[in-house]
């Protein structure tokens, strides 16, 4: 048997490191976090590997071409989703999944990059699009009427300076549960939290230092839940102004405990469906549908605000702790004539 060249290097190894820096890379930069996602970007990439080494002669990331993609495509057609077949959306996620550990093995190494799953991905538009609206449905939001209506209700919770009389000590008439619900829910539009992130918040993540205002917390640290790393995110100004009010409001009401929204006033951590019911309470007396996505409406609207903003896909996915390419869904929004707050 011909054996092979002192610098050549074999395809198995070439096929499985590669993947494995470019995993390690986006784990790294924040942008890859959920376990599951990387288990499926594992298995896609390993079954995809086998074909690889499969043929005559194996193939590398080098001699990877669009023909090769096409035969692949070919030899999955019509399996089950169970056996890998590349149905639309599957054969979309592989293919970007390809495209991005070519591009990144050709900038450690300092070549062109292999264009051969780009060019595939360009060559079907029924894949291309296969993410469309009709497939993967919109994000929910807050139309800008709402959003600023909710803004309006939710801070009349806090001191007011430059408001009428009625309204300046109308937040002396909150209960802390009542103030806490509130706050909780204005981070979920204000800083792009989930329920999840309301609940694991400690008194340790709200920043103030660095920020132009004094004590006025400006972003919010979100710690790891195990399937996610930690993260900061910044905080609307109207936010931090509940924010700072609730901490002020908690110290002198000396609830105990490291959660920065406890369920009771020993400082218990806040239950899953208490606070579903809490902040789908706060929508309804606000008169907003709370059916309609649920308080991750809130979420979205942060999301979309900030795209809006110009803010980039990718520093807007690191403060919502997602996989960049989950803004491709926002995307699709701010594209079109929707109002957005």
């Amino acid at each position: 048997m011909p054996s092979l060249s002192l610098f050549d290097e074999a395809p198995a190894p070439s096929l499985r490191a590669a993947f494995e820096r470019w995993l390690a890379h986006r784990r790294a930069a924040g942008s890859l976090r959920q376990s599951a996602s990387i288990d499926v970007y594992r298995d896609m990439w390993e079954a995809f590997s086998a074909w690889c080494l499969g043929q005559s002669p194996a193939l590398t990331l080098a001699s990877l071409d669009l023909r090769d993609l096409h035969a692949f495509q070919a030899a999955r057609f019509g399996r089950k989703s169970s056996d890998l077949s590349l149905s639309p959306r599957y054969a979309l996620r592989l293919m970007r999944l390809i495209d991005r550990v070519l591009r990144h093995h050709a900038a450690e190494a300092g070549i062109p990059p292999n264009t051969a799953a780009a060019d595939w991905i360009a060559e079907h538009p029924d894949v291309r699009y296969s993410e469309a609206a009709t497939a993967d449905p919109l994000p929910e939001f807050l139309s800008v009427a709402e959003a600023k209506h909710l803004i309006t209700f939710l801070s009349d919770a806090r001191p007011r300076a430059g408001a009428s009389a009625s309204r300046r000590d109308a937040h002396a008439a909150f209960s802390w549960q009542e103030l806490r619900n509130r706050t909780s829910v204005g981070l979920q539009l204000g800083a792009g939290l989930t329920p999840g992130d309301v609940r694991a918040l400690t008194l340790a993540s709200p920043v103030s230092k660095g920020g132009r205002i004094r004590e006025r917390p400006w972003k919010i640290s979100v710690p790891g839940d195990g399937n996610s790393t930690p993260r900061e995110t910044p905080i609307a100004p109207w936010a931090a102004e509940l924010l700072q009010h609730w901490l002020l409001v908690r110290a002198e009401a000396r609830i105990a405990g490291a959660f920065l929204f406890p369920s009771t006033r020993t400082g218990k951590q806040w239950h899953k469906d208490s606070q579903y019911q809490c902040a789908r309470r706060v929508l309804e007396d606000a008169g907003i549908d709370s059916s309609r996505g649920g308080s991750f409406r809130l979420r979205h609207t942060f999301a979309l605000r900030q795209l809006r903003r110009g803010f980039a896909p990718e520093e807007v996915a690191h403060w919502l702790g997602v996989d960049p390419q989950v803004m491709e869904r926002y995307q699709r929004v701010i594209t079109s004539p929707i109002d957005v707050v």
